[in-house]
């Protein structure tokens, strides 16, 4: 189980040492499964994530000048440097190759591949996916908590 909405929340958007804020729809089926799959691959320790039903997130969203509402439930969505003078957000399939770039190999060759598609041809098929996610991954009725050892990686 995983996610993020908890009342006590673990982590905090500072002191994140430069690690990859990944904000994800907490009742998603197809997000709950992502962030389950990085989890077990981020042997690096360079992701954090938080759902997107977070007040964390609405405030760090907010500041970048996204209304959670907006961009947060319909799309994966990737702060680089948060709380930093240099943040960055991406989204739709920037966000995708950012955290492929992140994990041990093969995964970010195949991030690299990926970035040479054109933006609109790689954000076109991650609309595809994204339209169709509940009714092919379904939709949980609540956001999961976190493992007692992945509760760290929580925001």
């Amino acid at each position: 189980m995983l996610g993020a909405n908890i009342g006590n929340s673990v982590g905090t958007l500072e002191n994140l040492g430069g690690r990859l804020v990944v904000i994800f729809d907490g009742h998603c089926g197809l997000c709950n499964r992502l962030v389950r799959w990085l989890l077990r691959r981020d042997q690096r320790d360079r992701m954090r994530f938080a759902a997107s039903e977070s007040p964390n997130v609405a405030e760090l969203l907010a500041r970048l000048g996204f209304a959670a509402t907006e961009t947060a439930p319909s799309t994966l969505v990737v702060v680089r440097n948060a709380g930093e003078q240099e943040e960055e957000l991406l989204v739709r399939s920037d966000a995708a190759v950012a955290l492929l770039l992140e994990l041990p190999q093969p995964w970010p060759a195949v991030g690299v591949a990926l970035s040479w598609v054109p933006r609109p041809v790689r954000n076109l098929g991650y609309r595809l996916v994204a339209r169709w996610r509940f009714r092919i991954w379904g939709r949980l009725q609540s956001c999961p908590l976190p493992t007692e050892a992945n509760r760290e990686k929580f925001l």
